[in-house]
């Protein structure tokens, strides 16, 4: 019998995530073993008047991939792919892991060229979320792998994933409804705000946010959601960072990150562990040395590190930067193949200042919004 908690997340990806109407083209991506949440997607997008496409792929699809294909094929971008990011009116990607290291001896060179084959794809698809053209929401179906990884059992982590999707399991929508609310007090105050600094263990970062537009992340592109994020000014980024926890791009854990930058450029990095793939995945491109993003965790329902980043940037008590690109609706101009999501705990001595404004200490925002 399907767990019913499957059917909700559902219906709260397709009536509320991503609004789907009728007629509304929207595509379904996902893998084999997320198979129970594709079916309900695929069911909920027809019973909302949608016409799905529904594009699943073996779990091993990827290692198959990165093992064989030659450096033409890695440059090459399906049509129907491109298709699909240039015309649909609505992506949701549903994702299953079964082994959350199966990536991890591929060599850095050829994810590098993938990813710098993609760069036109990534574009499109943030222009036209920015005009409204293209809604789009990513979900993780609770597996083994992530749930060994977060060390939990399979059904602490079920609980611990839809929980952090439907704390108000009864009316999952109006829960959402009110995050957006309380998140837009937060956006309310930062507007028309310029300087940002950033103080915490390792950590002093200085850059402007003055012309960029903060948002609202209320579910309606990433379940679970919680948080708030602008596109920092591309120069602007002065100082260094520790990143305290694991940064994790295509199934690779790379620890102890620290950056240096330089007139809004990563200078300087270095890791723990897996340093040779940062250094490579940096030069992806020029965009891949900058920041897109700068985000604060809201989420109360997510309090640990479980290395999933969908779940791990919205730690309450945390913010993270995306190195690569930005989003154009934050104001953003950073273009790169790349988004990879850091993230930093502040709840131990962290503090944020906007404008010479204490806004957020050990995890908690001071001012009474």
């Amino acid at each position: 019998m399907i767990d019913k908690r499957i059917e909700k997340l559902a219906d709260l990806l397709v009536n509320y995530s991503v609004e789907v109407k009728k007629g509304d083209n929207v595509v379904i991506q996902g893998n084999t073993v997320a198979e129970p949440l594709v079916n309900s997607v695929y069911a909920k997008v027809l019973q909302a008047g949608g016409n799905p496409l529904v594009m699943v792929q073996p779990t091993s699809a990827e290692e198959i991939y990165y093992k064989y294909a030659s450096e033409e094929q890695l440059q090459h971008v399906p049509p129907p792919e491109k298709l699909v990011i240039e015309t649909y009116d609505a992506r949701i990607v549903v994702w299953g892991i079964e082994n959350t290291k199966a990536l991890t001896n591929v060599d850095p060179v050829k994810t590098v060229l993938h990813s710098s084959a993609r760069r036109g794809l990534m574009k499109t698809a943030l222009q036209r979320e920015a005009k409204g053209e293209l809604s789009w929401v990513i979900a993780l179906f609770p597996t083994n792998a992530p749930a060994q990884d977060a060390e939990m059992s399979l059904s602490e982590y079920e609980d611990f994933v839809f929980g952090a999707c439907m704390p108000n399991m009864d009316d999952p929508i109006t829960y959402w409804r009110n995050v957006s609310a309380k998140q837009q007090k937060i956006i309310d105050w930062l507007k028309g705000k310029k300087n940002v600094r950033i103080k915490g263990p390792e950590t002093d970062l200085r850059f402007s946010i003055e012309g960029r537009k903060f948002i609202n992340c209320d579910g309606k592109n990433n379940m679970p959601d919680g948080e708030v994020f602008t596109g920092p000014v591309e120069d602007s980024m002065q100082g260094n960072v520790y990143f305290s926890y694991p940064a994790i791009y295509d199934d690779r854990e790379v620890v102890g990150v620290r950056l240096w930058f330089e007139k809004g450029r990563v200078v300087k990095a270095s890791a723990e562990k897996n340093e040779e793939f940062l250094l490579k995945t940096l030069d992806t491109d020029e965009g891949a040395r900058h920041v897109g993003e700068f985000a604060i965790g809201t989420n109360t329902g997510i309090t640990k590190f479980t290395r999933q980043i969908l779940f791990d940037e919205k730690i309450n008590g945390s913010f993270h930067l995306a190195l690569g690109a930005g989003f154009p609706e934050s104001g953003s101009r950073n273009e790169s193949a790349i988004h990879w999501d850091m993230v930093c705990d502040l709840r131990q001595g962290g503090q944020i200042w906007i404008d010479d404004q204490l806004l957020y200490r050990d995890g908690k925002f001071v001012l009474n919004l």
